[in-house]
């Protein structure tokens, strides 16, 4: 009933917004009070959401027995490792009854739940990342908190540190300019692209 968009956020705008009570509009609209809880919590309609995972009625009993198929297949070469057809096959032959696709979705859910993923990185020549920080450095004997600028080349992993008594915008072009004059392979563009955190 209270899928439209239109609808949702006109309800949501009268509580929210125009301080109309939740009781006014139960007694307008006729509807539930959970159902006007959840167009309150959630800004859209949010759908059907499973409460808690179906039970595998069938597969529940092997459920153990493909997790330990998937298991030693990892010391295995890939070429000798199980497919799904194959773990169903051996499931029937244990007195499985129910069908191909209910275990290819188990073992496709198992085997990505345990992949690793890589994000590669990728850096171009003369792109360069810049912070500026605080430690504390010996100077003439006594520790002192100084303030740092940092330019790294992820490319090529060299690094530009210029230490300050102080962090300001002259300190900070400074930097730019001496950066760029002994890394001269870096690109910038006016010095814009880098960001002061």
């Amino acid at each position: 009933m209270y899928r439209i968009m239109e609808d949702w956020t006109e309800i949501r705008k009268k509580v929210l917004v125009d301080g109309v009570s939740r009781r006014e509009i139960l007694r307008q609209t006729g509807m539930h009070r959970k159902t006007l809880k959840k167009i309150l919590e959630h800004s859209s309609p949010p759908g059907y959401r499973q409460q808690k995972p179906r039970t595998k009625k069938k597969l529940g009993a092997f459920l153990e027995r493909i997790r330990q198929i998937l298991k030693d297949d990892q010391a295995m070469p890939r070429k000798q490792r199980h497919t799904a057809k194959r773990i169903w096959e051996r499931l029937r032959e244990d007195g499985f009854t129910g069908g191909y696709t209910v275990v290819k979705d188990v073992v496709r859910d198992l085997t990505q739940k345990n992949q690793e993923v890589f994000v590669p990185l990728q850096h171009l020549p003369g792109e360069a990342q810049v912070d500026f920080g605080h430690a504390l450095a010996n100077v003439n004997g006594q520790l002192r908190k100084v303030a740092f600028f940092v330019m790294a080349l992820p490319y090529s992993d060299a690094t530009f540190v210029m230490a300050f008594e102080r962090e300001c915008t002259e300190t900070f072009w400074e930097s730019q300019l001496s950066s760029v004059a002994h890394t001269p392979n870096v690109r910038h563009a006016g010095a814009t692209s880098a960001k002061r955190n």
